[in-house]
């Protein structure tokens, strides 16, 4: 008696959660329904706009995680280090439940499969010698401050070349993982959901290794920690 019971609670702890997950995800749904889609498209893809100066991303190229969606809705790009205002902060529209419920819908409808790879990646940087470390900083002064600054602060000299648009993020505030730096630097902003090709991939120039030192760099010694 007492396993059948039991055995009836866990079924109905079970269904429960699984009824939780689905209210989540139609909430969010419908949020991004109303409020997201105009810029990003129903299915994700990103939905080309006048007036931006940033396109809307893609958002089934998103490696970002469930978390750092919320984040990204909740205070807005620029919060984390965007040049531009094109991905407002919603904060003061929803609260916090509601646009978690938005995350989740998210995360589980465009990016969870790109995220899941990321996290299945390989990466260890703490095996790097002190040469590779080295490299990296000079690759990042040779190449990447040239937009974002020698301070990472998204300030580089082609940032002043209104003809080449131009919007460099503030290495100082993002909220990327090293990995995922990593994972920009090699394969390029647009591989992962940018309509613009500005922010180069630098895999067909740059071995991993010297590309890890740069991602290294940018987390040691630009970016803020929060």
């Amino acid at each position: 008696m007492i396993r059948v019971l039991a055995a009836a609670s866990l079924l109905i702890s079970i269904v429960t959660a699984d009824s939780t997950k689905s209210d989540i995800m139609n909430k969010g749904k419908e949020i991004f329904n109303q409020t997201c889609a105009g810029c990003h498209g129903k299915d994700g893809t990103g939905l080309k706009q006048g007036g931006f100066n940033v396109q809307p991303r893609d958002l089934t190229k998103s490696i970002l995680s469930e978390e750092q969606i919320f984040q990204v809705a909740k205070k807005g790009t620029f919060h984390w280090g965007a040049v531009t205002t094109g991905m407002p902060a919603w904060e003061g529209v929803y609260d916090d439940d509601s646009l978690k419920a938005v995350a989740h819908y998210l995360y589980n409808r465009f990016a969870k499969e790109s995220h899941k790879k990321v996290e299945e990646l390989n990466y260890d940087s703490s095996k790097l010698s002190a040469k590779a470390l080295k490299r990296g900083k000079k690759i990042f002064f040779r190449n990447c401050a040239y937009c974002h600054g020698k301070e990472g602060k998204g300030n580089g000299v082609a940032t002043y070349n209104p003809e080449k648009s131009i919007f460099p993020y503030d290495l100082t505030k993002i909220l990327l993982t090293e990995k995922q730096i990593f994972l920009f630097a090699k394969y390029g902003g647009k591989h992962w959901g940018s309509q613009k090709d500005d922010m180069p991939g630098w895999g067909v120039k740059y071995d991993d290794e010297t590309l890890m030192g740069v991602a290294r760099y940018v987390e040691t010694h630009l970016k803020q920690k929060r």
